[in-house]
Parts: structure tokens; C-alpha cells; sequence
């Protein structure tokens, strides 16, 4: 989708990829097959770049830093992109910022995790992150009980209080080269209690002016915390009591803002390109009141190349709009595509789009 976008500006786009089937594959001007998490693969791969931005996080620091010494810009910068990776030093990096989160204690092993909970019993029920490699809710396990311990990851991770939250928010934030830093609407999002994938978003959120006010001001003093340039997404929590806390964050396009691709006069993908580009930030405005939702490989649809159901009957549906990723094979629960809806409230699009997720269903061939 940053592809697509960087289709309608004079700009050549080359992408880096371990997959040879990749979708972006299909819409670069020149592709790669690479391990991004190769110093020396991502150093060769961004020789005679004149930017080289990310689309995930877990891309080699090492390389990047090599890159941006040999005068490419690097964006996100590689400082920052080395915290971000390390949930322990997301958490710390808030901390020292004066950013509120939730409180959290760090771990080494499944067994020295166990011995403070035990000294510690009013901790749970509490989340448990592996502090690198986490993606699309992989990396995160609910610990309700002590019992629970038993299942823990042996790694590094992150306990995390639970938090009473009564909306999970996120506000995707653009940085330009000059520090203007620009927000789109907060959205509020819809997580599933067992994958911990975000299965929908409203935009905007049902939310009163005064906490939108300040979930935007949270995220913008986030994003120039880190004083990178492109997107930061900020994920935040709302909880019962009014508060508001910085979840994570994430330095590149992301789920909660898909919708800006319909819904506002800039999209995401978009007002990313022009950040990294040095061109003017776009107007976050939002044209219409949108919901969207993932289209995840149907949980009992097997694991195998794609078939996609119902494709005809969503897109009959006025004011919607699909995206299928192209990803050849598809899984239970992998994320393969969205949906945006727009409308003229947020509650009838928020319907639309369920009717979409209702009416789609991705499954592998014979399931």
C-alpha cells in the first residue's frame, strides 16, 4: 500500500522482502529477496538509496545505522527503531519521558518471573510481552492466575499490569523533517481476547472532545519524544477512570489507520511518503465518519493457498471498499486483507463493516 501511494509521486521504490512471492512484489519498481534482519543484506540493499524508510519493525539496526553513516536517510531513525524493538525499553523509554503506562516489571526467564510473582501475588492477572519479536498479537500471553506461570514464556519479556481499561485508542502521528508534527483523529479499536489482533476500528472514536484533545496531545508529545520522522502509531489505553496511558507504539504505517485510505483527505501511506520525502505533511482531516475491519484467514479454514468468499456480495454494499493483500497462502487468523466502510455516522459504518466481515471469508482451498 506505500507502493500504491508512491505510485502517484515522481519517486522509484525499491523493496526488501525474505518472501519471493511478496505482494509488494507486484507494485516496486525494483524487488529483493532478503533477510531485513541481516545487517549486511539491508546495508547492500539500501547502497545508492537516497531514503530508506520500514514497513515492520524488525529490521537490523546495524544495517540501518551503516546506511545512515553512509548519508542515506533513515527513517525511522535507527536510535529510535533499536527502543521500539525492545518492549522493555519501550516501557522505560515512557518512563523516563514522563509518559504514562501502565506499570510493568521486567524479566529474563519464565523462572525468575514465577519467584517475583510469588513475592509479589497482587501483580496478577497481568500480560506477559516477549520483549522482541511480537507481531500481530504473536509475542503476548494473559497470565490470570498463578497457575497460569506454568504456560509463561521462557524468554525476555515484560509483565504488565492489567488495566481496567474501558476503550483501547490509538492516533496515528506524522513527523516531518522540519518537527511539524501532524495527527489523525483518534480511533477507537477492537482487539479479539485471544489472538490480541485488532478485528475492527471506529473513526472517530465515541469519545467526548476533551479526551480526544488529550489523547492527541499524549500521542504528539509521544511522537516528538522520539523525535523520529514518519508515522508513529500510538496506541493508548482509556481507562474507567478517565486516564490515559501509552500502550505501544509503532514507527511505520499501521492497522489503525488503514481507514484513512477512504475516510480523510490524506491517507496514512501517504502523509508517511511525505515525511520521509521532506514534502509538505497532507490535511488529516476526515471526510466521512468510517469503520474498518481485518479479514483474517477463517479459524477453521485451514492452511493453504487463498480462496476468497463472498468478495461480490461486500462490495455491492455501498460506501465500502476492499482491500485484499494478494498473500498466496492463507492461515487460520493470518491477517489478509481489510474493509473499510464509510458513512454518515460512525455507528452505521461501524454496522456496514460488520455485515463486510460477515460476508467475507478467507479460507484455504476445500475448506
Amino acid at each position: 500500500m506505500l507502493c500504491q501511494a508512491a505510485l502517484d509521486l515522481p519517486v522509484r521504490t525499491r523493496v526488501l522482502d525474505p518472501d519471493p512471492h511478496a505482494p509488494a512484489a507486484r507494485c516496486c519498481d525494483e524487488f529483493v529477496v532478503g533477510d531485513f534482519a541481516d545487517a549486511a543484506t539491508v546495508r547492500a540493499f539500501g547502497a545508492g538509496c537516497d531514503v530508506v524508510t520500514i514497513e515492520i519493525e524488525h529490521v537490523s539496526v546495524t544495517g540501518l545505522r551503516a546506511l545512515q553513516a553512509a548519508g542515506v536517510a533513515v527513517y525511522p531513525s535507527p536510535d529510535a527503531l533499536e527502543i521500539i524493538q525492545d518492549k522493555g525499553a519501550q516501557k522505560a523509554f515512557y518512563r523516563a519521558h514522563h509518559l504514562p503506562t501502565a506499570d510493568f516489571w521486567l524479566a529474563e526467564t519464565r523462572a525468575e518471573l514465577a519467584a517475583y510473582v510469588t513475592e509479589n501475588p497482587a501483580l496478577l492477572p497481568a500480560f506477559q510481552k516477549l520483549r522482541r519479536g511480537g507481531y500481530d498479537g504473536n509475542g503476548v500471553r494473559h497470565l490470570p492466575d498463578a497457575a497460569a506461570l506454568a504456560t509463561a514464556f521462557d524468554a525476555p519479556s515484560v509483565l504488565e499490569a492489567r488495566v481496567d481499561a474501558a476503550l483501547e485508542l490509538a492516533v496515528v502521528c506524522a513527523r516531518a523533517t522540519d518537527g511539524t508534527i501532524r495527527a489523525f483523529p483518534v480511533v477507537e479499536m477492537v482487539f479479539d481476547p485471544h489472538t490480541h489482533l485488532v478485528t475492527a476500528l471506529a473513526a472517530p472514536a465515541a469519545i467526548s472532545p476533551e479526551t480526544a484533545a488529550r489523547a492527541t496531545e499524549l500521542a504528539v508529545r509521544t511522537c516528538a519524544a522520539f523525535g523520529t520522522v514518519g508515522l508513529l502509531a500510538v496506541e493508548l489505553f482509556l481507562t474507567t477512570d478517565g486516564a490515559l496511558l501509552v500502550n505501544e507504539v509503532a514507527p511505520r504505517p499501521h492497522n489503525s489507520g488503514h481507514h484513512t485510505m477512504e475516510a480523510n483527505y490524506v491517507s496514512q501511506f501517504q502523509q508517511h511518503l511525505r515525511a520521509v520525502l521532506g514534502l509538505p505533511l497532507g490535511d488529516t482531516t476526515p471526510r466521512a465518519p468510517a469503520a474498518m475491519v481485518n479479514l483474517l484467514g477463517a479459524p477453521d479454514g485451514g492452511d493453504g493457498p487463498a480462496t476468497v468468499h463472498g468478495l461480490a456480495e461486500a462490495l455491492a454494499l455501498p460506501g465500502v471498499a476492499v482491500h485484499l493483500y494478494g498473500k498466496t497462502r492463507t492461515r487460520p487468523h493470518r491477517k489478509m486483507g481489510h474493509a473499510t466502510a464509510v458513512a454518515t455516522t460512525t455507528a452505521e459504518a461501524t454496522a456496514l463493516a460488520a455485515r463486510v466481515a460477515a460476508l467475507i471469508r478467507i479460507a484455504a482451498a476445500g475448506f
